[in-house]
């Protein structure tokens, strides 16, 4: 288990538990689980105290924690007769993109997301997430398949943000988010979108401008991330907590104006604590969300989610 900051004492109290019970492991005749189940017990109470309270800065570490679930684990678990399609047809393929055609509860689907990476190696391979034009030219491309073929499109956001390199800026990365974006727009098909961790800058609303969009509970969504934002206004990136507050970055800050349709509860002490429960209530969210736009008109379709955007913030100005 990887601990955050802010979880130090909690780690402190599991490594003793862990502890006593090795020893008992390395010697039988030692009876430790009063002492270990007590230690238990005061773990479980600490970290039910430090996630019923967290701040904004908190929230995106969590978010950013490395063993939640990623895009690839939610394909795999939560999609059958997955088939990835690669390139964009002009220059690359983009391995911080993943998508393709599968089945979700048996129906013929379009899914696409950001894919991080869960080890040294593939966070290299998948540019942390940081998708590159011919990422989003590639999402562009399964948009118009499933505008085609009259297939939902499911996409799971999980991005630090667009890739700033010079290469990318050399083959269009404000344009390819912008026709990304725009695409999003236009398809006459059901279009929900996920927030599973870090939803950063344009490289996210590229892939979630949608009908209906839901976040985790511990996910983060913002139009910059809190240490570009602190390095613009402060000239400071350690004033990324205040930063992070003003955001208003997290599910429940975001809810509340209405940029988002729901909320996806997360286990206790965030989604890499159970990442079988987490992926399950992202399945839940999905099958709930294409219910509620099954067998709307392309028109309508269209039309609500043009001016779900148009209204965006309203709600929350209103209040």
């Amino acid at each position: 288990m990887n601990y955050l900051e802010f979880e130090k004492p909690l780690a402190e109290i599991e490594g003793k538990a862990e502890e006593l019970r090795a020893m008992a492991r390395a010697n039988k005749e030692m009876d430790v689980e009063k002492e270990a189940a007590a230690l238990d017990k005061k773990a479980d109470t600490l970290l039910k105290d430090l996630y019923k309270g967290l701040t904004p800065w908190q929230k995106c570490q969590v978010a950013r924690h490395p063993d939640r679930p990623h895009c690839g684990q939610y394909i795999e678990a939560l999609f059958t007769d997955y088939m990835p399609l690669a390139g964009d047809r002009n220059f690359a393929d983009d391995h911080a993109v993943m998508g393709g055609l599968a089945r979700f509860n048996d129906q013929p689907v379009v899914v696409i997301g950001h894919e991080k990476g869960n080890d040294t190696k593939s966070r290299l391979e998948h540019n942390f997430g940081m998708a590159r034009p011919e990422g989003y030219r590639k999402a562009i491309r399964l948009m118009d398949l499933a505008h085609r073929f009259h297939l939902p499109v499911v996409t799971l956001v999980d991005t630090p943000g667009a890739y700033p390199g010079k290469g990318a800026e050399e083959r269009g990365q404000a344009e390819a988010i912008a026709r990304s974006t725009e695409k999003c727009l236009q398809i006459g098909v059901p279009l929900i979108s996920v927030v599973i961790g870090e939803g950063g800058s344009g490289g996210a609303v590229a892939f979630a401008t949608a009908n209906r969009i839901a976040m985790l509970e511990h996910s983060i969504y913002s139009v910059i991330s809190p240490e570009g934002c602190a390095s613009i206004l402060w000239k400071d990136a350690e004033k990324m907590r205040e930063a992070a507050e003003a955001l208003r970055l997290t599910a429940q800050d975001l809810l509340q104006l209405g940029v988002i349709d729901r909320i996806i509860k997360e286990p206790l002490g965030g989604a890499q604590r159970n990442t079988k429960d987490t992926i399950a209530a992202v399945g839940a969210a999905i099958a709930a969300m294409l219910k509620e736009l099954s067998g709307k008109k392309p028109e309508m379709l269209i039309r609500d989610r043009r001016q779900k955007f148009l209204d965006m913030g309203s709600k929350g100005l209103a209040a």
